[in-house]
């Protein structure tokens, strides 16, 4: 992989990063503590209210996994790892890496 491709991807890589971090910022209200009112909420409302808390928490937590997972491809690059399987130690195919940017088994290793 040249140095022009490397660059494309750590570019890749720090929108995904903003771009989640984005979504955080706009998932904290939903993971806020559901208030207890019976007079304004009904139970089945309240219960949904609960559900859609647990769903956003959940997405955060997805996010977060996200995150770790770009920040170490990111060291990946800077240590020249980037692109290379780490169990074969073959080239990811470009296709792949494009689609999940913090893919670091090739598809023979990552199915195996």
């Amino acid at each position: 992989m040249n140095s022009a491709e490397l660059e494309q991807f750590r570019q890749l890589i720090h929108q995904r990063l903003g771009d989640l971090a984005t979504q955080s910022a706009a998932g904290q209200e939903a993971q806020s503590i559901v208030e207890l009112d019976q007079q304004a909420v009904g139970r089945l409302s309240r219960m949904d209210a609960l559900q859609n808390q647990a769903m956003a928490k959940a997405q955060q937590v997805r996010r977060n996994t996200e995150v770790h997972r770009l920040q170490a491809a990111l060291v990946r690059l800077e240590e020249d790892e980037f692109g290379y399987c780490e169990d074969c130690g073959e080239e990811i195919a470009h296709g792949r890496l494009k689609l999940d940017l913090a893919a670091s088994k090739c598809v023979s290793c990552a199915t195996a």
